[in-house]
């Protein structure tokens, strides 16, 4: 039993990355043109007017270009944990948390997160840029071309400014507190989400442990919480990305239509500037352009959760099974003295004793 629970515990971590970058790229990779997309007619706001751009998307190009900038990606998932940890290892920042540590400690662990974020900026930027970029009108970049673009443009920051992309400094706090905000709404979100379903399964599930109580509620929880942070950043993530993506001459597919290209051309000052000129020019909205792509990345998500609930039960089950009985043989008694094959003996009857 301790192997199977070993092993699920492995299993749900795989599915849980799987889900949260793999499965849902494809999401994410829609949800990143829309919000960049600043001339579309097309907003997107349901996933209903996703299904078209899909099918003209699917027909142009191959169905693997809607994973493009995964590796890029989880590059700099990487970068950022790595970052952290070399951090915490030559500063007193924390790594790690629990509800008991002190105010002190938290903030002390939110500034090795915004250490973390500010470390990995420059190479968001070019994963960003992988990411969104068609591929009818550029090459595939190649496997470290995300790390090249994020030094040159870290670089750029002693370079007089010749083009319309903004220096990194001037992006640098947006992101940071986007990132930062991001964990700590997720962060308390899971919390709150796990607490109330560990209290929901009351004493009888503690006293009987299933796989599903052990493992599914960390999975909900962080689905929630994942979720209510997408939520909540959307506007701030739609001003980050188009100002990051500024100047670096990037070709978008049309999210409109499908079936063309449309170059990304902004003059942004700066975060409220950006803010303010969405609100202008494409109303309230427009900040949530391409909320139809985060609907079906989470829909999807739930679908695998429900799928692994199902596993976990049927599991769970045939542990509970009750294993046939095999009745042990009885070791056969030695045949008396005298004993012959087809005679019967009548049972001895003791006699009385006479006094």
């Amino acid at each position: 039993t301790e192997q199977i629970h070993r092993f699920a515990g492995l299993g749900v971590g795989l599915a849980s990355v799987a889900a949260e970058h793999v499965l849902s790229h494809p999401c994410i990779v829609l949800r990143r043109q829309c919000q960049v997309h600043h001339d579309s007619k097309w907003y997107h706001l349901t996933p209903f007017s996703l299904f078209q751009t899909l099918y003209y998307m699917h027909r142009h190009q191959s169905l693997t270009s809607l994973w493009k900038g995964l590796s890029s990606s989880l590059m700099v998932k990487g970068m950022q944990v790595a970052s952290e940890t070399v951090i915490s290892e030559v500063t007193p920042l924390p790594r790690e948390i629990t509800r008991h540590s002190s105010i002190k400690k938290v903030a002390q662990h939110l500034l090795l997160k915004g250490l973390g974020f500010v470390v990995t900026c420059p190479f968001y930027a070019s994963s960003l840029v992988e990411t969104v970029q068609s591929e009818i009108a550029s090459e595939r970049p190649g496997l470290f071309d995300c790390a090249r673009e994020g030094l040159a443009r870290l670089r750029s920051l002693s370079t007089p400014q010749v083009t319309r992309q903004l220096p990194i400094w001037k992006v640098l706090g947006p992101y940071v507190l986007y990132g930062t905000g991001y964990y700590i709404l997720s962060s308390m979100a899971q919390y709150t989400a796990l607490v109330s379903l560990r209290t929901d399964l009351g004493e009888e599930q503690s006293k009987s442990p299933a796989m599903t109580s052990i493992y599914y509620p960390e999975l909900i929880a962080t689905f929630t919480g994942c979720l209510l942070a997408d939520i909540a950043m959307f506007p701030f993530e739609t001003v980050l990305h188009r100002l990051l993506l500024q100047g670096t001459r990037t070709i978008i597919d049309n999210t409109d239509t499908g079936q063309s290209v449309v170059p990304i051309v902004t003059r942004y000052e700066g975060f409220v500037d950006c803010f303010k000129s969405i609100i202008v020019d494409e109303g309230f909205a427009g900040l949530y352009k391409g909320f139809g792509s985060l609907i079906i990345q989470y829909a999807c998500h739930a679908a695998i959760l429900k799928i692994t609930k199902v596993l976990f039960d049927a599991i769970t089950n045939q542990m509970k099974a009750p294993r046939p009985v095999i009745p042990t043989p009885r070791p056969s008694m030695p045949a008396p003295p005298g004993f012959q094959a087809g005679h019967e003996y009548p049972p001895h009857i003791p006699q009385p004793k006479l006094h």
